[in-house]
């Protein structure tokens, strides 16, 4: 029998659909709009002083008047807030800090306002109910949810709150969902990554759970844990499990091990949330890319990737973008970032809605000797290799080895397999190959003897998990970069 809370998500979750298919039929208008409020609202800030917001009328303006800026550029400004000052980049103080380790800058402190933190909020939210829409599927909201997320508790500083985003965004679950939600505030508090793994095992082995969320390899822990306190399958574990939802990292290095861990296939749904903003979500199972949030006080800009680092490049809005590039994503916000470089590289997979996927890092690429190799061409090699056969790998790297003890330079892939090939070098030959298929630079500087084929270094289990408690990193939302063009990362294994 169909619960009140089930049966009302239907109606519900149509009129969101509607409304979402508003602004995203209208895209170049949305953002037009979006575009004209942001510059209006900050014009008195001292950031849109000192950069003439009042005389802005078009895109054109703005590019002469705002430079492109990465955290570090725009960190004097941060600091003025940070320091307790208002008006700076936006009206009034920020009502959080959503505090970030940045790779290249130490800690970040990203600014979220009264503006701003809503989309943080509603995006995932109609995730869930578009994907209700779609496939009239309804019953889970009846279960237990999980959220692997960082710990909710919030410091202060200068009247600010301080915290990770999802410790920010745990404050704001609705309370319709309380009672349905999982790990308990005592468990979500808990600091070691591990110890709250176990507590969050022990919660909900007894429990209904029908979704289960979070970056994949931290719910491939919570997994493996599970299966080994049970010997089953998660699946087996829970029954009405049928919705996976995940952000942060591309799935698909992730779905057969997933898939074999579940015991079968659930539905996912991918989001697209930063600390900067709540970018794109899964609008559709059967379609590849996110729906670009076009209408959540978020203005975008892109600069194709292989011209970002030229003197000036190009910067253009959706309307000008196609399909099958690589861009940097710049954002300005109603948070206070202007012309601001996330450090996200995106493609886009459909204009008509505009829906992306993430590429990779704009740091995190491989161009040792001018190949270009971006982290969806691993990413791709690997699922390419791995297909249809037993093959299942837990997590990977790739650095470039640029003296090696003899032969020619080649890229070195660290490989933690759960389930190793009979014939490593075999799957070494097709994953190159399956490169060499997807990045013509990298072909002819095999082609061109330049580069030998990649090689595989063997890593051993939960080897990236103890790297990253050795750097302070295991949990919550940080991850491994699937490539580096050093070889600081790898030279720890």
């Amino acid at each position: 029998m169909l619960s009140l809370k089930s049966v009302l998500a239907k109606p519900f979750a149509k009129r969101i659909y509607k409304k979402v298919q508003k602004w995203a039929n209208n895209p170049i208008e949305t953002q037009e709009k979006v575009f004209r409020e942001l510059i209006s609202r900050a014009a008195s800030t001292e950031f849109g002083k000192d950069h003439d917001f009042k005389s802005i009328k078009n895109h054109n303006d703005f590019i002469k008047r705002v430079p492109v800026r990465d955290y570090e550029a725009l960190k004097p400004y941060v600091e003025k807030v940070v320091a307790g000052k208002e008006d700076v980049l936006w009206k009034g103080k920020p009502l959080y800090f959503a505090k970030t380790s940045g790779t290249t800058s130490g800690s970040k402190y990203i600014p979220i306002t009264k503006a701003s933190m809503p989309s943080h909020v509603e995006a995932a939210r109609n995730a869930i109910l578009l994907y209700i829409h779609e496939t009239g599927n309804a019953k889970f909201v009846d279960g237990k949810m999980i959220f692997l997320q960082g710990s909710p508790i919030l410091n202060e500083q200068n009247g600010i709150q301080l915290g990770r985003l999802s410790g920010i965004v745990a404050h704001y679950v609705p309370k319709y969902l309380q009672k349905n939600r999982l790990p308990s505030w005592e468990t979500n508090c808990i600091d070691d990554w591990e110890t709250k793994v176990d507590a969050i095992v022990e919660e909900t082995l007894p429990e209904n759970m029908t979704i289960i969320s979070g970056i994949p390899s931290w719910v491939q822990m919570y997994f493996e844990k599970l299966q080994e306190k049970t010997g089953k399958k998660v699946g087996d574990v829970f029954k009405n499990f049928n919705l996976f939802i995940f952000g942060g990292v591309n799935y698909e290095p992730y779905r057969s091990k997933f898939e074999n861990l579940i015991g079968r296939k659930v539905d996912s749904i991918e989001l697209y949330p930063a600390s900067e903003g709540f970018f794109a979500f899964q609008d559709k199972q059967d379609e590849r890319g996110m729906l670009l949030q076009l209408n959540s006080g978020i203005f975008y800009e892109f600069i194709k990737a292989d011209e970002f680092f030229n003197e000036q490049p190009k910067r253009i809005t959706i309307k000008d973008v196609q399909v099958g590039v690589n861009y940097v994503m710049i954002i300005s916000t109603n948070a206070g970032l202007w012309a601001y470089n996330i450090g996200d590289t995106v493609m886009f997979t459909s204009t008509k809605p505009y829906r992306v996927i993430v590429s990779g890092r704009i740091k995190h690429f491989i161009s040792a000797f001018g190949e270009h190799v971006i982290g969806k061409e691993v990413e791709q090699a690997m699922q390419d290799a791995t297909q249809g056969s037993n093959i299942r790998v837990s997590e990977f790297t790739v650095a470039p080895q640029i003296n090696p003890k003899e032969g020619l330079p080649f890229h070195e892939w660290f490989v933690e397999f759960e389930n190793e090939p009979e014939d490593m070098s075999a799957l070494a030959k097709k994953i190159d190959e399956s490169l060499q298929e997807q990045n013509t630079y990298y072909f002819d500087l095999i082609q061109g003897k330049v580069l030998q084929p990649l090689k595989i270094t063997k890593v051993k289990k939960d080897g990236f998990q103890d790297y990253m408690k050795s750097i302070g990193k295991l949990g919550g939302q940080n991850k491994i970069p699937r490539l580096s063009n050093d070889r600081n990362i790898v030279d720890k294994f």
